[in-house]
């Protein structure tokens, strides 16, 4: 206290600098800083400004709260300043010359440990937490009496950009709202503003176990990059081609998720939220993983036969697509059986026509005027389902030659009686024998 400073700017171009700077204050609570001060030449123009800093945690000064460049008479001002730990201030006065011949005078600087009779000053605000992206409002409120002439200044830091700014606010006003992304009010309304991220998994789900409808997974996610605490988590899963997703909120670290189609990739991610507006993380890492697949719905349908020649059929039937197969690894078996020679022949072939909009197959390699059952075998790695069988007879062929052999004659005066046996293969209902 006590602290004085005389300036004479006689023989100084104007800009030159003088500094007067107070110790640094960190007790908690609001000072009050009283001073005269005296800016006067006997030409009657300024010799200078007398501007007043306020110098935040060793920071950037800033604008100047209080200036002044001519009085009549020496004056008496006060300052209330707020601080609150660990942050501590300077106050810093300062002279700026004008180039005009004269005095600036400041006497009897004090620091009052308690708050000024009659500038306001601003109550202690409590710490603010913002999630990043969001915004902080404040509510400062200053008690003291003010006249319209009285001047209020809101001095930010800025995190972001390490920069300080003052800002002059209207002193009829008895309580303001301030919005930024993040800062810290550390002049007259002192605060701590915290911004904190918000979580987000380090790594993907794990894959506990797997259905054709359903994945168990482990949300994985005790260690998080971003803050706490967490007070909800969601599982995001979406196809891996497509558009789809959906979001469902998890209350325990093991999760089913159901209602999946059989044989799809999809993408699982967690989702964390804090407190707070804007509290929710984006997604962690995605697990990327693929369902079974399902028994296949049913067999093929509408059997029907397109062609019949003597030695080969051909077949058709509805087309199907994924609803039936429940998997995209399948094949479609032709199953068949007929007699010949006395015995049961059995045959399968695999059809390459299934996802035709007209599908059909052509058995070939048939015996002519047989009667052959057919149906349809859908398969994939999981089960299998038949069709109805079908039962169709081939057509009617040329049949083989009378065995040579077996021709036998026996002569008569007036006739020749002939007798044989009927062809091998018959090939249909013998009409007509011609000698």
């Amino acid at each position: 206290s006590g602290s004085f400073m005389l300036v004479n700017t006689s023989g100084r171009y104007a800009g030159q600098k003088a500094h007067l700077l107070m110790p640094h204050l960190k007790e908690n609570d609001t000072h009050c800083i009283d001073f005269h001060y005296y800016v006067s030449s006997k030409s009657g123009s300024s010799p200078g400004t007398l501007n007043i800093y306020i110098k935040v945690n060793d920071g950037p000064i800033g604008n100047p709260v209080w200036n002044t460049s001519i009085t009549p008479a020496w004056g008496r001002a006060e300052l209330a300043i707020s601080t609150f730990w660990p942050n501590f201030y300077q106050v810093v006065f300062e002279v700026v010359t004008s180039g005009h011949p004269g005095y600036v005078a400041i006497d009897e600087v004090k620091v009052l440990g308690h708050p000024c009779t009659k500038t306001p000053h601003f109550l202690r605000l409590q710490s603010v937490e913002v999630n990043a992206g969001q915004f902080a409002t404040f509510q400062c409120t200053a008690n003291g009496g003010t006249d319209s002439s009285d001047r209020l200044w809101l001095q930010v830091i800025s995190f972001f950009h390490n920069s300080l700014r003052s800002e002059e606010i209207g002193a009829h006003h008895s309580e303001w709202n301030v919005e930024f992304i993040p800062s810290l009010l550390d002049f007259i309304a002192p605060l701590n503003c915290c911004v904190v991220e918000p979580p987000v998994p380090i790594a993907p789900p794990q894959l506990s176990s797997v259905g054709a409808t359903y994945l168990w997974i482990q949300l994985n996610a005790n260690s998080i990059n971003g803050d706490g605490p967490i007070i909800q988590r969601e599982v995001e899963y979406r196809t891996s081609s497509g558009s789809w997703y959906d979001i469902q909120p998890v209350d325990s670290t093991s999760y089913k998720i159901g209602h999946l189609d059989p044989d799809t990739e999809y993408e699982i991610s967690v989702l964390l939220t804090r407190p707070g507006e804007g509290g929710t993380g984006s997604p962690g890492p995605a697990l990327k993983t693929r369902t079974k697949c399902a028994d296949p719905m049913r067999g093929p349908r509408k059997l029907e036969v397109v062609e019949i020649k003597s030695r080969q059929i051909t077949i058709c039937w509805e087309p199907f697509g994924y609803n039936v197969t429940r998997c995209h690894r399948y094949n479609l078996t032709v199953h068949y059986r007929y007699q010949a020679g006395g015995q049961e022949q059995v045959r399968e072939e695999v059809s390459w026509d299934t996802e035709s909009s007209h599908p059909q197959h052509t058995i070939t390699n048939l015996s002519p005027y047989t009667n052959v059952s057919i149906k349809l075998i859908l398969m994939n790695p999981e089960g299998r389902k038949e069709s109805q069988e079908l039962v169709v007879q081939t057509d009617e062929d040329v049949p083989s030659a009378v065995p040579l052999e077996s021709i036998q004659g026996s002569t008569f005066e007036e006739k020749i009686f002939l007798q044989w046996r009927e062809p091998v293969q018959t090939y249909g209902v013998i009409t007509l024998y011609e000698v």
